[in-house]
């Protein structure tokens, strides 16, 4: 797969669909690869006559890892309240996104993210203005800590919980935190979620990564005010029974960004199911064409 020297590390990236289509940006969320991105949904855009890209952030998947800033206690960092100092912010991770669309020689793109990925995606859209022609913001929020907060439990069952042993340790986990903060009004699929779950192992785990990407969540500033301000299309997606981003960070978003479109998805938690793929391309799709 090709990779890019972007903002001074190394992106890997995918480049999907025609290079003379609109660019859709996949930013996508914490410890999630870019393979989080269903390939169904990434032709269901592609077929819609837009050109895809996905790329693993930065200390994930095959990107730069940043072992040398070591690993921050988050669980202890819970018991203390002493926050950690980062490594990196979410407007680090936007300045990745940039450098990535240099490398392709992309002035402008339609930018999507999902959870962690639609907080740097709106950051992105902050940060440049001028190289953004849409946003779509997926189970994410605006950074404002009275919205948008994971429900009791999760942070532990899934953040702080100790890394997999192995492989198999891993899978099991998949399936747990999928049971947990998937979605309850759709089927669950079990051997989908093994057979990813193995597949992202034998890709790449790195633990270590997830824990400062998380780090960086936590310290995330505030984009209530500035998303006052936002000129672009923006569609914002959440499901109604996301354990891990409450829906009112989706509200909140929507909420802010001047005539942005909300879509609440009844049953839908922090995953979109595969019936929901070809509603949701629709719905990006139409709000790229609005730029």
């Amino acid at each position: 797969m090709p990779r890019a020297t972007a903002n001074g590390i190394e992106l890997e990236y995918e480049d999907h669909g025609r290079p003379g289509d609109p660019l859709i940006l996949l930013i996508s969320g914490l410890s999630a690869q870019m393979t989080s991105w269903d390939d169904a949904f990434l032709a269901q855009l592609v077929d819609r006559d837009f050109r895809v890209v996905r790329f693993d952030n930065r200390d994930i998947g095959l990107s730069t890892f940043f072992d040398d800033a070591g690993v921050p206690d988050l669980a202890g960092a819970a018991t203390t309240g002493e926050i950690p100092p980062a490594a990196y912010s979410l407007a680090d991770m936007a300045d990745d996104a940039a450098g990535l669309l240099d490398h392709l020689g992309v002035e402008q793109a339609q930018i999507v993210g999902a959870s962690m990925g639609g907080m740097i995606a709106q950051t992105f859209v902050l940060a440049y203005p001028e190289r953004s022609l849409s946003l779509t913001s997926i189970f994410s929020s605006t950074g404002a800590p009275a919205v948008g907060q994971p429900h009791e439990g999760v942070v532990e069952a899934l953040i702080l919980a100790p890394p997999a042993a192995d492989r198999d340790a891993y899978i099991e986990g998949a399936v747990a935190s999928a049971r947990l903060i998937g979605s309850p009004g759709f089927p669950f699929d079990e051997p989908a979620v093994r057979r990813k779950g193995g597949r992202d192992y034998d890709r790449s785990y790195h633990p270590a990564g997830v824990a400062r990407q998380a780090l960086a969540v936590v310290l995330q500033d505030d984009r209530t005010e500035a998303l006052e301000k936002l000129e672009i299309p923006t569609l914002v997606v959440h499901g109604d029974s996301d354990p891990l981003v409450d829906v009112s960070g989706g509200r909140d978003t929507a909420s802010a960004v001047p005539e942005a479109d909300l879509w609440i998805i009844p049953g839908m938690g922090h995953d979109v199911p595969p019936v929901l793929h070809a509603e949701l391309a629709d719905r990006i799709a139409a709000n790229c064409r609005r730029a």
